[in-house]
This record gives structure tokens, sequence and C-alpha cells, in this order.
């Protein structure tokens, strides 16, 4: 199910473009800067995420990226349920995932978009971003591979927002997760044959 269409087309394109652009912006890569890390693309496995910022060593610089990256999403999606509606903040966060992911800063080479994923979910509907964050949590707990939190989070997110009675969110879950997948493929393939690096690891 998708949520009613209440919002006239300009506006839903005019939102569109602004949540793209909001999630194109690369906070890892002006925290690293900021912080006298270098270009984070070519530092461990080059992605511009938290992950690759914490690979530094840095802390501080990746708990801001996480937080920033996040924040692309939730403040897409809240800004645009506020000024129109829920039509609206689903294809906000939708959008600023893409940006994330495909950013025209960078030539549209991004990053996984776990953080905006999971950003957007708690602002869409908190009870299921929280649930991903606990599944994110609870495989990092177990296996310490962060790339497998990320794949389980975003699976598992569709049937959560099923348990919880949001079906409305189910299909925005479902095309985040597939995007997730197949932007972690690498990953997935690291997964399968035990070479992926954990949670701390540098990466060489």
């Amino acid at each position: 199910m998708i949520p009613i269409l209440t919002t006239s087309l300009p506006l839903l394109g005019l939102t569109a473009i602004a949540a793209y652009l909001l999630g194109s912006v690369p906070f890892g890569l002006v925290m690293a800067r900021l912080f006298g890390l270098g270009d984070l693309r070519q530092i461990g496995s080059g992605n511009i995420g938290a992950t690759n910022v914490l690979r530094t060593g840095n802390k501080l610089a990746a708990f801001l990226t996480l937080i920033l990256d996040a924040g692309k999403g939730g403040i897409a999606v809240l800004v645009a349920r506020a000024a129109l509606g829920e039509d609206a903040a689903q294809l906000a966060g939708f959008m600023a995932f893409l940006g994330h992911c495909f950013p025209v800063f960078l030539g549209f080479k991004g990053g996984k978009g776990v953080a905006t994923f999971l950003g957007t979910l708690l602002a869409l509907n908190p009870l299921i971003g929280l649930g991903a964050c606990a599944m994110w949590l609870i495989t990092a707990l177990i296996s310490r591979i962060s790339s497998l939190s990320a794949l389980v989070a975003a699976v598992s997110s569709p049937l959560i927002a099923y348990l919880l009675g949001a079906p409305e969110a189910m299909l925005l879950c479902a095309l985040l997760a597939a995007l997730i997948l197949w932007r972690h493929s690498a990953n997935i393939s690291r997964i399968l044959s035990g070479t992926e690096p954990k949670i701390g690891a540098s990466k060489k």
C-alpha cells in the first residue's frame, strides 16, 4: 500500500528535487576535510559514509557523519510532511536516500545509504525506525559486521512495518531495502567468503 495522493504533481516534483539535493550533500567528505582526514574516497573502502570515516580512527567525525547522514532523510520527511502531507513525506524520504547513494555533486557516486535509510524510517514512523535500529544493533553485537547489520535491518523493515500495523510504509521500506541490497552486492560477496571486515577493523 502507498499513501493516498493528496499533493499536486508539481509540488511533489519540487519536493523530489529538493529532497534529492539535500540527500546529495556528502557529509562524510565534509567531515573528513574539516577534521583533516584527507579525501575519504582514497581511504579504506572509498565509501563516503560513517563506517568508512570510522576507519580513519576519528570517532567524533564518524559520529557526526552518522547523525548528519541520518538527518538528511529525517529532515526531508519531516519538512515534507509538515508542508504537504504523508505522500510528500514518503517521496521526500525516498529521494533523499537516492541523493545520498547517487549524489549529483559527486558524479552520482555516493554512499550505501544505511544512515539515511534509518533516519528516514525514524522520521516516517518512529516505531519502524526503532525496530530497524534494534535489528542493526542486535546483528552488530552478534556478528561485528556493519554491512551484515545493515542488510538485516533493511530486509526486516517491511516486515516490521507490517507487524506494527503500518502497511502504508511497506512499499517504501521494500524499495529502500532493495536498493541497500544492491548497493551492498560486493559486501554480500565478502560476507559469503568470510572476508568482510569487522567493525573497528582497518581496511587496507
